[in-house]
């Protein structure tokens, strides 16, 4: 399986992917479970963390194998050979730098930039992206997301990023998007890991409830 199948692949068993700024490596493994067990496959480690290629690796070395483990913040080309010696298979950029974008596929990693035009959205997919991060989500909102997937048509992945509490799962999968990352509501430095199990199961509930068609209804008998 391809980096970017592995993605894609772990975004529909579930879209919700954790960002964990701020993790310690002593937290990751029990953080990393708490977050598995509650349905989530994506776990993404800023950089800007501590020890952050650390925790990622613990991370993988701990987790099931369809757990995808990926550093976040990335700005730079070459972090991206040390992030997959690290066991890191994903690459989240807060910007579209294509160079950035190349390295990571280079590096035989899955790539998701962050955009904020559809003019960046498309430089991206030509420089190699697998998903699209729509970033900052509270600056574009649903309306900004309803108008690019005018244009954005699927199998585009496109994933809303900045914000996002539960209560908004519902109208961003309205309106089109395929996963969403989730921040500080979901882990804030310090947080343990039975409170990060806590906020990621009202996360996972909102996403099934937003995400699962329900049964069709049998007919009436006459």
């Amino acid at each position: 399986m391809t980096p970017s199948d592995h993605l894609h692949v772990a975004l529909s068993h579930c879209g919700l992917i954790a960002i964990l700024r701020g993790l310690r490596p002593h937290e990751a493994a029990d953080i990393g479970q708490a977050l598995y067990d509650a349905g989530f496959r994506v776990i993404e480690v800023p950089l800007n963390s501590p020890d952050p290629l650390r925790s990622i690796r613990l991370l993988r070395d701990t987790l099931p194998a369809d757990a995808l483990i990926g550093a976040g913040t990335v700005l730079q080309p070459e972090s991206c050979a040390d992030i997959a010696a690290a066991g890191g298979q994903l690459v989240v950029m807060p910007h579209s730098d294509a160079a950035v974008i190349r390295a990571a596929k280079a590096a035989g990693l899955a790539c998701a930039p962050g955009v904020a035009t559809p003019t960046e959205a498309f430089a991206a997919l030509a420089a190699g992206a697998d998903v699209l991060k729509m970033f900052p989500a509270e600056a574009l909102g649903t309306v900004g997301l309803k108008a690019w997937r005018a244009v954005l048509t699927p199998p585009v992945a496109i994933v809303p990023v900045g914000g996002i509490t539960p209560d908004d799962v519902a109208p961003y999968v309205a309106a089109g998007a395929n996963g969403l990352g989730l921040g500080s509501a979901l882990y804030r430095p310090g947080d343990s890991a039975q409170q990060v199990a806590q906020q990621a199961k009202a996360f996972v509930h909102a996403w099934k409830a937003a995400t699962q068609t329900p049964p069709a209804l049998s007919p009436t008998p006459s």
